[in-house]
């Protein structure tokens, strides 16, 4: 008890009146010192070299290939894995899907809609369909796909903007799910340059839910853009599957040395300014930028192997906008292997967490096409587009519509990206919660009791 007294009254004694000596100084300063360098060398012990590091970006996260074709995730931009539940609603399990699908007289097929720019509405449907990530448990899902061929449908006269616009609001009506927590968990996929106005009514019902599209601006034709880059994924277009499949391809790529032009513009004028430039100055220099007359009907229709055995000839293919900002044009760059030049000032490009484009591609104000444009593609060195080729051989497999199973294709990449948006927690303005943890409406209904037709905002 003694020891213990001393100890406190040492502790709890009023402040030493002591003077400090310069002893005491270099006692403290040399602790200081000690303390300092020991951090320093357990940090070192503990943590990567700075080198280490500044490797790392630049390896991976500036630029995420492996040689042998592979994608590897950098940390910053995705995680170490995927642990996602999706559920995805049946077409007989809520009236309305099939017209989404199929059209209001059911004719419209999924292997039509598969093909062309938008074939991603079907492969995307499709590759949700065969996911191991796939739950049929409405209760452990933390997302839902809503499938839809929904422009498809519209292009072959199945359902028109009122129709679609209707189908929309009486398959939401249905989704207990949707109501609960306000669409926030909910996919659609719109793949045409009209992104999410192909539903009239989009920023009434779905203005929360998460938009998968290769359109990321459409302020040039309306008053507000339906992509929210904090909840929407921009997802790349649909490059011919006789491009992508491994195997024998429609058209393999040229040598750099045997092309017979520096660039090249393969499409319709369609009025638009960049494109009826790129036109006049391929009939200003000839022998540098090729663009011929494309035939897209009739006997003189250009073919997809002839499109591409043109595609190829260029070093650099040029992409400028056509009726919106984005274009596929860029994506099937990458499987002839010319250094694709972006002419989109407003074209959002998909997995920006974990492609650095600078690295693979060019982008040039539209405001600057002409001789200009040229002058600069002149200027780079083969070997120069050479290694941007090398090095967009390596992440094209981003552009392929792939099963999950595969680590680089552009399904598991959206997977990532769906990842991030993910919440263990969903309400709406219609949802509420009690002491005990139920989720009920405004009438007080517990969630398991709501039936449908639910209102809907």
């Amino acid at each position: 008890m003694g020891s213990t007294s001393n100890i406190k009254s040492r502790l709890f004694a009023p402040p030493s009146s002591t003077p400090c000596t310069r002893t005491h100084q270099i006692g403290a300063l040399a602790l200081i010192a000690i303390t300092f360098f020991t951090t320093r060398l357990l940090d070192q012990s503990l943590t990567p070299s700075t080198s280490h590091f500044n490797q790392f970006q630049s390896d991976v996260v500036r630029f995420s290939g492996n040689d042998d074709g592979s994608v590897r995730w950098p940390r910053r931009g995705y995680g170490d894995e995927i642990d996602l539940k999706i559920y995805v609603y049946h077409e007989n399990e809520i009236d309305g899907v099939k017209e989404l699908l199929y059209g209001r007289d059911g004719r419209i097929t999924p292997e039509a809609c598969l093909k062309g720019q938008w074939g991603t509405q079907v492969k995307i449907h499709r590759l949700f369909l065969k996911s191991r990530f796939r739950t049929r448990n409405k209760g452990d899902a933390d997302l839902f796909f809503v499938p839809s061929y929904v422009k498809c449908v519209r292009m072959m006269g199945g359902l028109n903007d009122k129709e679609i616009n209707q189908a929309y609001v009486k398959v939401l009506s249905q989704m207990p799910y949707f109501r609960l927590s306000g669409g926030r968990d909910h996919i659609f996929v719109f793949p045409s340059g009209a992104g999410a106005h192909l539903f009239k009514s989009w920023a009434t019902y779905i203005n929360r839910s998460i938009i998968l599209t290769p359109e990321g601006d459409r302020t040039d034709k309306r008053d507000t853009s339906a992509f929210n880059t904090w909840k929407d994924i921009i997802i790349p277009g649909n490059v011919d599957d006789g491009m992508t499949t491994n195997g024998i391809r429609l058209v393999d790529p040229l040598p750099l040395s045997k092309r017979k032009y520096l660039a090249n513009y393969l499409g319709r004028a369609q009025g638009k300014i960049g494109r009826l430039q790129l036109i006049d100055l391929a009939k200003q220099f000839p022998d540098k930028l090729e663009s011929p007359e494309l035939k897209f009907s009739g006997p003189e229709k250009l073919g997809k192997t002839d499109y591409f055995l043109h595609l190829r000839n260029a070093k650099f293919c040029l992409a400028p906008r056509g009726e919106s900002s984005w274009t596929l044009r860029f994506y099937e760059s990458f499987f002839v292997e010319c250094v694709p030049v972006l002419l989109s000032d407003h074209a959002e490009l998909p997995f920006q967490n974990v492609v650095d484009y600078s690295q693979i591609s060019i982008k040039w104000p539209s405001s600057r096409i002409s001789t200009q444009l040229l002058e600069y593609l002149e200027s780079i060195p083969d070997k120069r587009i050479q290694e941007m080729i090398a090095r967009g051989r390596k992440i094209r497999c981003l552009w392929v519509y792939g099963p999950d199973s595969e680590p680089c294709s552009a399904f598991s990449a959206i997977l990532w990206e769906l990842q991030r948006k993910t919440r263990r927690f969903h309400h709406s303005p219609e949802t509420f919660w009690l002491h005990n943890g139920s989720i009920v409406n405004r009438d007080l209904v517990e969630f398991y009791k709501w039936k449908p037709p639910m209102p809907l905002p």
